[in-house]
């Protein structure tokens, strides 16, 4: 059984994709390190799947964002494909040795050169746009801390800001600007942002599409139920209702019992991610 729901866990992690050796060289801290904030943030499986589903939801109400999806994405033919790559990237970046980190940093960045167009009203869109980046990696970051928080436990407002302050070496190294670096940061970000964003008919067919789950997981769809709706659960209160996709109380405390009992079965199951692959490359497994 054990096995079993590890190998379910790990086909929907970067895990399964593979071309990043996170064993070697032994002792490469890669960009963060064992005693880094963005290890404790990004090391659980359960919090990062729910985490990871409110970056999504919030980032497609940025128009510029979901343009450049909608149009060079195969995220409506192969979500799970796409969402892997997804994963691939934070897990590599976050524990992968240095130098396979910056390479696939670099990566992505030529990639991004190629997404370029324009919205549906006129406006251009690049993604390798520096505001535009900026916004995705907040979109990310503040939906993990909110994600380790709620089902990972307290962490001091100092080791909170900490892990901002962190996390944006990344972004930076995309080439994000202005990035924000602490609690109040971010706070104040998201609020400037929130009367930007906005809700179409593209937006809600990303919203169903995601919320729905990918085709090749059906049987998976009572647990990925629970954990979409616990990513519905971390939005921002505006972003929710944007989204028209808000929790009722009674739901809400459904959906935090429903995860934290299967956080517990995942966590004592899963005995292969990025994190524990590299605390053994550093021997401290």
């Amino acid at each position: 059984m054990r096995r079993l729901i590890e190998s379910q866990v790990l086909g929907l992690t970067g895990l399964a994709i593979g071309g990043v050796d996170y064993h070697q060289p032994k002792g490469d801290p890669g960009l963060y390190g064992p005693d880094s904030m963005v290890w404790a943030v990004h090391g659980d499986f359960s919090a990062m799947l729910c985490g990871g589903i409110a970056a999504l939801l919030l980032q497609m109400l940025e128009p510029r964002t979901l343009a450049g999806v909608w149009d060079h994405s195969n995220f409506r033919q192969d979500m799970l494909g796409r969402l892997r790559l997804t994963a691939r990237f934070i897990a590599a970046t976050s524990f992968a040795p240095k130098a396979q980190a910056l390479g696939l940093i670099d990566r992505v960045k030529m990639v991004h050169g190629h997404i370029q167009g324009h919205c549906p009203d006129g406006r251009p869109y690049s993604a390798n746009d520096p505001e535009l980046l900026t916004w995705v990696h907040v979109s990310e970051v503040s939906s993990f801390l909110a994600a380790h928080l709620r089902y990972q436990g307290p962490l001091s407002g100092a080791d909170q800001d900490r892990y901002y302050q962190e996390a944006a070496l990344t972004a930076r190294l995309l080439g994000a600007e202005d990035i924000p670096q602490s609690r109040a940061e971010v706070a104040d970000y998201l609020a400037a942002m929130a009367p930007t964003l906005r809700f179409d008919q593209r937006t809600r067919t990303v919203r169903d599409l995601l919320l729905a789950g990918p085709e090749d997981l059906k049987h998976l769809r009572p647990v990925l139920g629970l954990f979409m709706a616990a990513g519905i659960d971390l939005l921002p209160p505006f972003a929710a209702e944007l989204l028209q996709s808000s929790l009722g109380e009674g739901k809400r405390r459904w959906v935090r019992r429903g995860v934290a009992c299967t956080a517990g079965v995942l966590r004592w199951a899963v005995r292969d991610s990025g994190r524990l692959r590299a605390l053994a490359r550093m021997d401290l497994a």
